[in-house]
């Protein structure tokens, strides 16, 4: 081809391969454990697991599913929201079943923001959402969160001093990822009260809802004023260890809804048919599968988070989520590209550099993200192979 024009379009030019495909060829290339992507060694509850083998032979969700989602998952997302929560959403109107959460914030996005607009979202974050506002078109506006007394915390000030008259919406992450942060009531009543002041509309992902270890998950849809201009966004994955079934959803006002559901009938129309109806199923599961999720990886994140200060790293012990971040500098390190490409050489594992997620790259330079969804014994390896940094 001769044309000199990029083949690329110049929205995505500064996003190439994600790191989480570096690093999980480098774990296979390598023979390391992989503690690098977010994604169980296990599989989901068994009954769930043969739920989707039901749905697909009695023929429920082979051909296209509705728009919207089927509406047993529909009515059992509504269930959820209502039952954990006091949020009551209409299954009908209110509720619409992506293609995982990463899709749900990419239709909202495309959905609900002009080009120019302003996007703030707090640093680290998720890489999809730097890549999913510029498709949009959008403005991001970073507010970092930093380490202080063992956790990373928000800059309410820093905030409010964000928001411009070109600020569209806020795009919360909590439980957050990499931090492990998990926003308190005072902390999300304030972002509540800022929203409402500056009519702002509010992106929240939740995924993490479950995985909550210190402190509680309080959805922002619930605060004052909030419910009209708020967008939650879950999805089983993360909840149920089934990342491959792709199955998500938004709650929202019925405007909201139909706003999305615009933008993202064009991008999958449906998908999971099958998996839909499972996923239904799982939600309504009772809530000591919940209980015994969380006390599980509550002590995997012990267990990494002693070996990994043992080892040497300062740690960041996370409330929620299923990672841990880290501190590089007491092992003799500033970068953490460069010490992540070299882990699996060093001791026969692979972690994620912080630095992936922030705009101002400086601020995470020296942190490194370690994932905890594991199983016992391959944590257990991991410690050992990670002690071993202290002689290398």
């Amino acid at each position: 081809m001769t044309q000199e024009r990029p083949l690329l379009n110049r929205r995505l030019a500064e996003f190439g391969t994600t790191i989480f495909a570096e690093m999980s060829a480098l774990a296979a290339r390598t023979g390391s454990i992989n503690l690098g992507q977010g994604f169980p060694d296990t599989d989901g509850p068994e009954a769930i697991r043969e739920a989707a083998v039901r749905a697909v032979r009695a023929g429920h969700g082979n051909q296209y599913p509705p728009g919207p989602g089927v509406p047993e998952l529909r009515t059992a997302i509504s269930e959820h929201q209502g039952r954990r929560y006091g949020l009551e959403y209409d299954p009908d109107a209110e509720v619409l079943v992506t293609t995982g959460a990463t899709e749900a914030i990419a239709a909202s996005l495309l959905a609900l923001l002009e080009p120019g607009d302003e996007v703030i979202a707090l640093e680290p974050y998720y890489d999809s959402y730097a890549a999913c506002i510029a498709m949009a078109g959008g403005t991001r506006v970073p507010v970092t969160l930093r380490p202080h007394d063992g956790a990373y915390r928000l800059d309410l000030d820093e905030l409010r001093a964000a928001v411009t008259p070109r600020t569209r919406l806020i795009l919360l992450n909590t439980p957050h990822n990499p931090t492990g942060t998990v926003l308190t009531r005072d902390e999300l009543s304030a972002i509540a009260e800022l929203a409402c002041e500056r009519d702002l509309l509010v992106i929240t992902d939740e995924v993490y809802e479950h995985l909550v270890f210190e402190g509680e998950h309080i959805p922002l849809a619930s605060f004052p004023g909030m419910r009209g201009r708020t967008v939650t966004i879950s999805s089983a994955g993360k909840t149920f260890s089934v990342t491959g079934w792709k199955i998500g959803w938004i709650t929202a006002s019925p405007e909201l809804v139909a706003a999305v559901r615009s933008a993202k009938q064009f991008l999958t129309y449906v998908s999971g048919g099958p998996f839909q109806y499972a996923v239904a199923e799982a939600l309504r599961l009772p809530d000591s599968y919940f209980d015994e999720l969380r006390a599980d990886l509550r002590a995997k994140r012990d267990l990494l988070s002693t070996g990994l200060a043992e080892a040497g790293f300062d740690v960041y012990k996370p409330a929620g989520t299923y990672f841990v971040t880290t501190d590089i500098r007491p092992l003799g390190s500033g970068d953490g590209f460069a010490f992540c490409r070299a882990l699996p050489e060093r001791c026969g594992v692979v972690a994620i550099p912080n630095a992936v997620f922030y705009d101002h790259r400086e601020q995470g330079a020296h942190f490194v993200r370690f994932a905890f969804c594991k199983r016992t014994d391959v944590l257990a390896d991991a410690v050992t192979r990670l002690k071993s940094l202290q002689g290398s």
